[in-house]
């Protein structure tokens, strides 16, 4: 019956296609040279650009010579380090946080749950410069937290001044980009049946059994999925690197633009470039085989 029923779908969708190649004289290929002459002039030349520049030093010629400088360079080492571990910092945090609040929105009733939510939602359509200015007004050097401290001892200083520093740069990546984890969490507890839950508890599994028993093997697919992608977005991170003014802190992107906006080495910049765009080609790679497993 299974079979027969395929049959048909397919049946139909091969009349349809049909029809419709004669009423508009559609041809795969050829209406297909349009999309890809725009995709390959608008995204891909400019990466072709970067690319070309990459292997072009400023004495002429076509060589190795700046991929081996720029290599041999401790900024370019500390850089590369500075962003693996600032990514991947970000992710374990966003990771834990957001599957703790994933679970209190979703299995915990308090009033405005479903307002939260939402919230969420919008949050990401948020900037990331705007959560780094909201964490300055509150942990920057004249921000609140300095100033309730200073109001409250008569101390000239406040004790705050961390968000200049990587473990800053970390705090603001956390909170921005949690929401990104905390979303295919949410979707995958909505289809968890809380029947589960229930019988697990009626037979004595404490809250901490049922969660390491019951929820998280749910969760896995979508912390896989969600942990994917934010370890993409951290590692592309600039805006929020750039407003947190993390005195020391410079990533990939940060080195992209003081190489090629400060220094006007664009050799040296595209090449960094291009080892940026093949760690991200990568994970996004990663992203996607895991989300597509997830059914994300």
């Amino acid at each position: 019956m299974a079979s027969a029923v395929t049959g048909d779908v397919r049946a139909a969708a091969s009349d349809t296609g049909s029809a419709l190649k004669r009423r508009t004289g559609w041809q795969g290929p050829a209406w297909a040279l349009p999309p890809v002459a725009v995709i390959a002039v608008v995204f891909l030349y400019p990466l072709l650009l970067v690319v070309r520049q990459s292997f072009s030093p400023d004495e002429g010629g076509t060589s190795f010579a700046p991929y081996t400088e720029v290599f041999a360079s401790a900024s370019f080492r500390s850089a590369l380090t500075t962003t693996v571990w600032l990514a991947a910092g970000a992710t374990v945090g966003c990771l834990v946080l957001g599957f703790v609040l994933a679970m209190v929105i979703a299995f915990v009733p308090f009033p405005g749950g479903k307002a939260v939510a939402r919230f969420v939602d919008v949050f990401l359509s948020f900037p990331s410069f705007l959560i780094t200015l909201a964490l300055l007004f509150i942990y920057g050097n004249s921000g609140m937290a300095n100033g309730l401290w200073t109001g409250a001892t008569g101390a000239a200083d406040g004790p705050f001044h961390f968000l200049t520093t990587p473990w800053g740069v970390l705090l603001a990546e956390i909170t921005y980009f949690t929401p990104f984890v905390m979303r295919p969490l949410l979707a995958a507890f909505s289809q968890l049946d809380t029947a589960q839950l229930e019988v697990a508890s009626s037979l004595g599994a404490g809250p901490a059994r049922i969660v390491r028993q019951v929820i998280l093997p749910e969760a896995l697919p979508a912390l896989a999925a969600g942990g994917s992608l934010v370890l993409v977005m951290c590692l592309n991170e600039f805006g929020i690197v750039l407003f947190t003014g993390a005195k020391g802190v410079t990533t990939l992107p940060m080195l992209v633009y003081g190489k090629a906006i400060l220094e006007s080495d664009y050799p040296a910049a595209c090449v960094v470039a291009v080892v940026n765009i093949a760690l991200s080609v990568g994970l996004y790679s990663l992203y996607r085989v895991v989300s597509r497993r997830a059914g994300a």
